[in-house]
């Protein structure tokens, strides 16, 4: 599946620059392994858009490798290890992509990585999976990702209830990597803080009645429910049914559940008014750490001099690293000049530093938003 602007709804004139078409033989090709079905399928638009953006930003700014475009070949993982285990192999070994964004679900990310990206030799920026266990997988240095795992995620939002005075809270997840980890992370910094768990259930995904659990959960009688889920998938269900319950006051979720997000990264202004110039939602779920995975790859992919894969890892610790020429979101062609001359550069990403560590995670900035009349709202970071 090739991207299409049609298919995005990307209507800014900025795009056209970006090849969607049938690739060529001299492009430069990029995986795009997302979950454009399943039950992440309304929050992937805003990472597929951005990672468009990336793309023509750099086909506009004279292309990559000496004037080649890049290209970028969609492949479904439908947030499913199967689907996306043959989604990977696809875009590995039929269409000879030089690297690959994503993918998105943890279950994603792993099964992509394992099946096909780790034998061929293809490094991997996942802009969205958390879980710790994308940490621990023997990738051989090629599984990366843009945001902060889940164990760093856990322990912030522990820290962020108790110095709010929730200390007992009853706990729900969905039954995968991501909410295993999330939750594995978040009960181990509650309860080491001071904090009471009541009681604890995992959930399946996909059930249209959550009634039964959260009935347990409620005859506890506390009152502030941490459910860590999709807010597209059992995360709706279960926050709306717990809603019509009345037993619970207070509700608090993960990344999971946010409809849309924006932090306070430097270069994130930046790449607010570039997104808002092409027309779309800078503020997607995701959406920042995807541009800066599609840029980054690009980057060391330029550096390597070469599409093929061989030193990719390299290159992309190399970009992404200081000391060097600071780039921001949107100077390809700056940093083209650079590397030209022999020059390091640093890519400080629309998302925050992309100081990768030696298991490939980042640094994560942590926001606290809260629901307001239906809509996420940023109240501040947290520490």
């Amino acid at each position: 599946m090739r991207i299409s602007k049609n298919k995005l709804g990307l209507v800014a004139a900025i795009l056209a620059a970006s090849t969607v078409a049938q690739a060529q033989d001299n492009d430069v090709n990029l995986g795009l392994l997302l979950a454009f079905t399943g039950p992440l399928e309304s929050v992937t638009p805003g990472l597929s858009n951005a990672a468009e953006l990336a793309v023509a930003h750099i086909n506009a700014q004279g292309g990559i490798l000496g004037g080649r475009t890049l290209n970028l070949v969609a492949a479904d993982g439908a947030c499913d290890s199967t689907t996306a285990a043959n989604a990977a192999d696809r875009l590995v070994n039929t269409e000879q992509v030089t690297a690959i964004v994503g993918g998105m679900c943890t279950g994603e990310t792993i099964a992509g990585a394992n099946n096909a990206g780790i034998p061929g030799n293809v490094v991997m920026i996942s802009p969205s999976s958390t879980a710790p266990a994308v940490t621990e997988l023997d990738d051989n240095d090629l599984v990366f990702r843009t945001a902060p795992s889940d164990a760093y995620q856990g322990d912030v939002l522990a820290r962020l209830l108790l110095s709010k005075g929730m200390d007992e809270v009853v706990l729900t997840y969905v039954n995968n990597d991501y909410g295993n980890g999330f939750a594995d992370a978040f009960s181990t910094a509650f309860i080491a803080g001071g904090g009471i768990i009541a009681a604890t259930a995992s959930h399946e995904e996909g059930r249209a009645d959550y009634r039964p659990e959260l009935g347990n959960l409620a005859a506890t009688g506390v009152e502030t429910l941490v459910l860590l889920a999709y807010g597209d998938g059992s995360g709706q269900t279960i926050l709306r049914q717990a809603i019509e319950s009345g037993n619970f006051f207070s509700y608090v979720g993960g990344d999971g559940m946010v409809g849309d997000y924006f932090g306070g990264i430097p270069a994130a202004a930046v790449f607010a008014a570039l997104a808002d110039e092409a027309g779309i939602d800078g503020t997607a779920i995701f959406g920042p750490q995807t541009y800066d995975a599609a840029f980054l790859l690009a980057l060391a992919i330029e550096l390597n001099g070469t599409d093929e894969r061989a030193g990719l890892a390299e290159a992309l610790r190399s970009v992404a690293t200081a000391p060097g020429e600071v780039i921001l979101p949107g100077e390809w062609e700056k940093a083209v000049g650079f590397i030209a001359a022999g020059v390091d550069i640093n890519y400080e990403g629309a998302a925050g530093l992309a100081e990768f560590d030696a298991a490939g995670d980042v640094p994560g900035a942590i926001v606290e938003m809260v629901l307001r009349n239906g809509t996420f709202v940023e109240v501040g970071q947290a520490d």
